[in-house]
């Protein structure tokens, strides 16, 4: 996953879209591995817009294309730029967001640009020196292509990377083409909507914690908000996801970053990803995180331990390194709870709240460089108060009303799928 394929070729690509699913020999470049369904009207089997590319390679075609990817933007099986590079599109410029662009940097660090060995085509970090590209890079190109998988929540930073994208296409005139993938979690639209006050790197936008959109979708609600500096207008151009609605199953074929490493995670998410704001360890320094909860002070409360670790690529200083952590083992959590109910779940929260001997360390992020803010996870300073003040979930839940609300009815604005 994370070293170049072989690029697919010509007719193996039109192959995506023919009348069955077969692959085709090619004399120039080989076999492709790459078969999607024949049938984009047939539900429950999710096509995600690369996968389609009679829709949308006749339209790069003739022009100097940027493009903002990572690891999880494939055609079938091969990398995108492999793919459409051996089809003929002239790819000027690679972008790459958090992680980089194969996705193996870890959470937070500096990405450096680099040139792709495999092509030889630049490759630009905006996760680095760079939030978005520059006059001078956005001048070398006429076409802006996005495609990369999002998760669905409000820190996930690949939103982020979208809007910085969205600015410097609106302000040099550049279309941006959208290729579009299904939101794992876009069943789920719950949480605080972020506070004013608190904007930041892992909350850009007045939003719940998870937003129940696609990145197309997204997209289109930055432009229709206003939120843009300004509220300049990108120009979007969206090639559609077949068979999805935001009920739609989907298990993502590849890792959306190196914490994220299996479905689960990846599910789970949403719902842990505000523990990094406290002293509770979320597995990362194991090959399970967000999936697993714990500290050494726990020891005697539960019997479930792990012990983080160094792990290059994944968390090189991981809270709590080298030391036993003890709590709750969620790796077989049964995720259809999650999608019966739609809301946030607050009651692992709670649980190591009320067990944690020493409360007054629990949100101390003072005590630890690998501690993030609390309130700026959750998007409000009330939750912390609550959980302290012994709130119970549901009094909680009514105090993100009326904003939640609002939000899900500005949201329908902006769907393109059930």
């Amino acid at each position: 996953m994370k070293t170049l394929l072989l690029a697919l070729s010509l007719s193996a690509s039109l192959c995506l879209n023919c009348v069955n699913s077969t692959t085709h020999k090619s004399p120039a470049v080989g076999d492709s591995l790459a078969t999607v369904p024949a049938d984009l009207s047939k539900p429950g089997n999710p096509v995600t817009a690369a996968d389609q590319t009679k829709e949308y390679l006749g339209y790069l075609k003739g022009k100097r294309i940027g493009i903002v990817v990572n690891q999880t933007s494939i055609i079938g099986t091969k990398p995108i730029v492999d793919s459409l590079v051996a089809l003929g599109v002239n790819i000027v410029t690679i972008f790459g967001p958090e992680h980089g662009f194969r996705g193996t940097a870890s959470n937070g660090d500096k990405v450096n640009d680099a040139v792709d060995p495999k092509t030889g085509i630049p490759a630009i970090s905006l996760y680095g020196k760079l939030k978005k590209p520059t006059k001078e890079q956005m001048a070398a190109i006429d076409l802006m292509v996005f495609d990369i998988q999002d998760v669905g929540a409000r820190f996930y930073t690949y939103i982020n990377t979208l809007g910085h994208v969205m600015e410097a296409c609106a302000e040099n005139n550049k279309e941006m083409l959208i290729l579009d993938r299904p939101n794992p979690n876009g069943f789920l639209v719950d949480g605080p909507v972020l506070e004013d006050h608190l904007h930041s790197g892992i909350g850009m936008y007045k939003i719940p914690i998870t937003h129940g959109l696609t990145i197309a979708e997204f997209a289109q609600m930055i432009n229709g908000e206003g939120w843009l500096p300004n509220k300049m207008q990108c120009k979007l151009k969206i090639i559609k996801v077949a068979n999805y609605t935001h009920n739609t199953p989907y298990t993502l074929p590849v890792m959306p970053s190196p914490n994220l490493n299996t479905q689960q995670s990846v599910m789970l998410y949403p719902h842990i990803c505000m523990f990094e704001g406290t002293i509770i360890s979320q597995g990362r320094g194991t090959y399970m995180p967000f999936t697993v909860l714990g500290a050494p002070q726990l020891k005697g409360r539960y019997d479930f331990s792990f012990k983080p670790q160094s792990i290059k690529g994944m968390s090189e200083t991981p809270l709590h390194q080298d030391t036993e952590c003890y709590g709750l083992d969620l790796r077989k959590y049964d995720i259809k709870h999650i999608e019966k109910e739609g809301r946030i779940h607050l009651k692992w929260l709670i649980e190591l709240y009320n067990a944690y001997p020493d409360k007054a360390r629990f949100f101390d992020m003072t005590q630890s460089k690998q501690m993030g803010n609390f309130d700026k996870l959750a998007g409000t300073e009330n939750l912390k108060k609550q959980i302290i003040a012994g709130m119970s979930e549901n009094e909680i839940r009514k105090s993100w009303e009326p904003g939640l609300g609002a939000y899900k009815e500005m949201r329908k604005k902006y769907l393109i799928y059930p």
